[in-house]
């Protein structure tokens, strides 16, 4: 990490990401297990180092840096929603 963010950054990291937040990963400058771009995931919690933990679709688990990774936020239909939770066995 380049830059710790300040407290108040991370605060807003907090409020603008909270957990069930989806987003989908623009680029991730990571050498060893990158996300590939246009992998949607969903957060799970942010540090307080202003890291946002999330679980991806594709089933990794790893952890997003605001300033480091480009992602944004995406606002899915509830058709959507519902279909990812069946493909991944959540529904009956």
């Amino acid at each position: 990490m380049k830059n710790v963010p300040k407290p108040w950054q991370v605060e807003r990291y907090k409020a603008s990401y909270p957990s069930g937040t989806r987003i989908e990963i623009l680029h991730m400058d990571d050498p060893y297990a990158p996300i590939p771009p246009g992998t949607k995931g969903t957060v799970n919690l942010v540090d307080d180092i202003g890291t946002l933990h999330c679980t991806f679709d594709n089933g990794r688990t790893l952890g997003v840096i605001p300033g480091e990774d480009s992602f944004r936020v995406i606002q899915e239909t509830p058709e959507k929603s519902k279909e990812h939770k069946r493909s991944r066995g959540y529904e009956r």
